[in-house]
């Protein structure tokens, strides 16, 4: 481990910068500007080329599929003021990459019209200097992005790339510690039986494969509950605590308060409190909506899944180490190769969600030892199902697989007491034949 520990741990910092560099795939984007504000405004990147429609929405809405466009951008036309947001239209949800360049475009050249017009309101009038502050307050804009999904009938759904995001990384955090907790419970459970020599009465009653077998799914059945009581708790909580707050005094506005206690108000200053009040109410809508948009049964069925079979896959994998060794001190050098995985899955994560649909997460996805934290990251994304379902197979045969490997380990350490175990010793466990 003096030297592999450095390489593995090194890997974890190279590869990541490598998968990155490597993720040059050229992602063409259509700006159907009906303003005519921002032609060639946006500058193509090394993965984003942008070309300019001339058509109306309807019809680049209905040849969006057969365009082979990463997604359309569309800026629509404004009677009065200047344009403030956009829609972007894609077959998945958008990457966040691609709604910060368009606000950050959008944004600095309305913020730049308006300092011009400013500018030059100040001087044909020659009135007295204005405050930079002022100014800067006055051109200031926010830039307000949808994001829409067109399947292939043309039905449109709104999507919540900020959501995904929180509930992707969530998912994902969540399977990395499980798998890690109840893990090393397997493990230490069999240091523990094996150091005070319990098991050699109990397998005198039972095979070593069922033994560790045993170990294993009784632990996963205690991290299973504890899952479903946290979500049926917070679910429970959160319900007593919304019903027992008065929706009046929700909904209830700074405006009405005043009112209520006769203080004097002006029209103007009424107009400009509504104002205020109007945009944290509008944010506070879009929360509810995009939390009505996920789809919990796929989320909680894939977390299940996800989560049992990638704990049962490393599980025996720790139950392996444990029977190897005669004391936990004695795992390190086995833990770091099975956790460097699991690890590179959680620093790969920022890669994943800016580009969920890249070669990168695809194959983290498939791979049975990174598919169970890399998948659950994706899922709120949209996933086609096939890759779904190859992930799941893959981590079927990896979890049947990591258990035959755990149990030739397991059926000779089990009773192995006073002798280091090195990687040469563990190989002649596994090409040992059961008699």
């Amino acid at each position: 481990m003096t030297i592999l520990g450095p390489l593995l741990m090194a890997a974890t910092i190279i590869i990541p910068i490598y998968l990155a560099t490597q993720n040059n795939e050229i992602k063409n984007v259509a700006i159907l500007d009906e303003t005519g504000i921002f032609i060639e405004k946006f500058k193509d990147s090394d993965n984003l080329k942008f070309h300019y429609l001339t058509s109306d929405i309807d019809s680049a809405k209905n040849t969006f599929h057969s365009s082979g466009d990463y997604a359309l951008v569309y800026i629509p036309k404004t009677e009065v003021t200047l344009p403030t947001n956009a829609i972007i239209y894609a077959e998945n949800t958008v990457n966040i990459n691609l709604q910060s360049y368009v606000k950050n475009v959008m944004g600095r050249h309305i913020e730049s019209l308006k300092l011009q017009a400013r500018l030059h309101e100040l001087q044909t009038d020659k009135k007295e200097p204005v405050p930079v502050d002022d100014i800067l307050r006055s051109i200031k804009t926010s830039i307000d992005i949808n994001t829409l999904k067109i399947g292939e009938d043309g039905q449109e759904s709104k999507s919540y790339t900020e959501i995904n995001m929180a509930l992707g990384m969530f998912s994902g955090i969540l399977i990395y510690f499980f798998i890690f907790m109840f893990g090393a419970q397997v493990m230490r459970g069999v240091i523990e039986e094996k150091t005070s020599r319990i098991v050699e009465v109990i397998i005198s009653s039972v095979k070593p494969f069922q033994l560790m077998m045993g170990k294993i799914i009784g632990v996963g059945m205690v991290g299973l509950t504890q899952f479903l009581l946290w979500v049926v708790l917070t679910f429970g909580i959160v319900t007593i605590v919304i019903s027992t707050i008065s929706p009046k005094d929700i909904n209830k506005t700074a405006t009405e308060q005043m009112l209520k206690r006769n203080e004097a108000i002006s029209p103007v200053a009424a107009d400009a409190l509504l104002a205020q009040e109007s945009k944290p109410q509008e944010g506070a809508n879009k929360v509810i909506e995009a939390i009505q948009s996920v789809d919990f049964p796929v989320m909680i069925g894939s977390f299940l899944f996800f989560f049992l079979v990638g704990y049962l896959m490393y599980a025996a994998l720790f139950a392996a180490i444990g029977g190897a060794v005669d004391s936990e001190s004695d795992t390190q050098q086995f833990m770091l190769p099975i956790t460097i995985p699991l690890i590179l899955s959680i620093i790969m994560a920022q890669v994943i969600i800016q580009d969920p649909d890249g070669a990168v997460a695809f194959w983290f996805s498939i791979i049975p030892l990174t598919s169970p934290v890399v998948m659950m990251i994706r899922i709120p994304f949209g996933v086609p199902y096939f890759q779904v379902i190859l992930s799941m197979v893959l981590l079927l045969l990896g979890f049947l697989g990591a258990t035959w490997l755990a149990a030739k380990i397991y059926r000779t350490g089990i009773l192995m007491y006073g002798k280091k175990v090195s990687y040469k010793e563990l190989w002649k466990w596994i090409r040992l034949r059961e008699r």
